[in-house]
């Protein structure tokens, strides 16, 4: 079976671990002990009847304030596909956890209060996941019971993240009306909405496309190898091989490759893993690579196909979201970690910052605590990357403060990709 890693987003309160929960239970993915410890954790909240969101709320202080804090994991298995859930905060102050959730799914569930529609924090989480090149949204119009299964107010959510899909570039999107807390829509159909005739979450995340995140790229083209070297490796009686995961498109030998940053030409000689010698690997397989030449190579290089290598620069452009206490200017001092390669990095400039709401960029100075913007960067040493929407890997890169060394920043190669669209006739 495949598997499809899948992040569930959106703002606090519009019932994303309830509906997790839910889809779990409803599935039997739950042991009897999980049940009992769910159900003493609502005991002890008070809560009248089993808390389905405490399923995926672990933390004691999560089940305390009754929010996800930290991204929460879980394994599940139907019988036509496996999944790996990320349960993300939707809190604000927890961004930072919502992007590592979002950074290796292939698809985000987006889930939307349909009492309110969309929030701006959902529209955050919805461009971060759109960023980092989710390009697949389910969306569940939750809390439908609450509106008495009104159609409006599924019309209008549906209106709102199809304007807001088309803006971000997401090659497709499915709404589904829900209710979390009763089960409705999320494996079984329901006679609540006679007027749906969709799928249910089950159905629809069954049947999405899925990949090995690495090797996805979005709906865009991909790239061909590369292979971040992690460890140097010398072996008795002379020689080195170098170790590292394929990424971009596979590697074979007989490659013709260069060593970058500093552009060396080579030919891949074997391809090594625990179990032999392979002719070729494929993308997302941890290898050991033999070069033909004597090259002086270190972690932090990359080896790429020379047919198709990356740019190599001391500075570029890129998007950020940036989840420091305090704000980035131009002229600050970081240190950027990009693929096995760490080092200092000046701030040039701050051009813009990302209004989640009207989907534009407006020209700043300064971009603050959870703030998604635009900025150039110039490296100490010379990096190779290639555009986000290209390679997750060689397109991505995280700040980090020189100091404390805390992550301050999720980071993407190139500008976002905002497209013009027209707003739907009313009614």
């Amino acid at each position: 079976m495949d598997l499809l890693r899948f992040a569930a987003v959106g703002s606090v309160d519009d019932g994303k671990s309830t509906l997790i929960g839910r889809l779990l239970f409803d599935t039997r993915q739950l042991f009897d002990d999980q049940i009992e410890a769910v159900a003493a954790a609502s005991e002890r909240r008070g809560v009248g009847e089993v808390d389905l969101a405490f399923v995926t709320d672990g933390l004691r202080a999560e089940r305390e304030q009754g929010i996800t804090i930290d991204v929460a994991y879980r394994y599940a298995a139907t019988p036509r596909r496996k999944f790996i859930i990320a349960d993300c905060p939707g809190h604000v102050q927890y961004t930072r956890n919502m992007a590592t959730g979002a950074s290796t799914a292939d698809l985000a569930l987006v889930v939307v209060d349909a009492t309110a529609g969309l929030r701006e924090q959902t529209r955050r989480h919805s461009c971060i996941a759109a960023l980092l090149g989710v390009d697949q949204f389910i969306v569940c119009a939750n809390k439908m019971d609450l509106v008495g299964w009104d159609r409006g107010a599924y019309d209008k959510v549906s209106e709102e993240i199809d304007v807001l899909a088309r803006r971000l570039g997401v090659a497709s999107t499915t709404v589904i009306p829900t209710s979390a807390l009763h089960g409705d829509y999320l494996v079984e159909s329901s006679e609540a909405a006679s007027w749906y005739r969709g799928p249910t979450v089950l159905e629809a995340l069954e049947s999405a496309p899925a990949g090995r995140w690495a090797a996805v790229h979005g709906s865009h083209q991909g790239t061909a190898a590369r292979l971040p070297v992690q460890w140097v490796l010398r072996h008795p009686g002379g020689g080195r091989s170098y170790a590292g995961m394929v990424n971009g498109g596979p590697l074979r030998r007989g490659d013709r490759v260069v060593v970058l940053p500093e552009g060396r030409a080579s030919t891949v000689s074997t391809i090594e893993t625990f179990d032999g010698q392979l002719e070729e690997a494929p993308v997302g397989l941890s290898v050991s690579v033999h070069l033909a030449d004597d090259l002086d190579v270190s972690r932090g290089d990359l080896i790429a196909s020379a047919d198709d290598p990356p740019d190599v620069s001391t500075r570029f452009e890129a998007t950020v979201c940036w989840f420091g206490e305090r704000s980035l200017h131009g002229g600050d001092r970081l240190q950027i970690k990009h693929t096995t390669r760490v080092t200092p990095v000046r701030v040039d400039d701050v051009h813009a910052r990302l209004d989640v709401n009207e989907l534009h960029l407006v020209p700043v100075e300064e971009l603050r605590d959870n703030d998604i913007g635009t900025v150039t960067l110039s490296t100490a040493t010379p990096l190779a990357t290639d555009p986000y929407r290209r390679d997750r890997i060689t397109g991505s890169f995280v700040l980090v403060e020189e100091t404390t060394h805390a992550t301050v920043a999720a980071g993407m190669v190139g500008r976002p990709e905002l497209t013009d669209v027209e707003d739907p006739p009313a009614g």
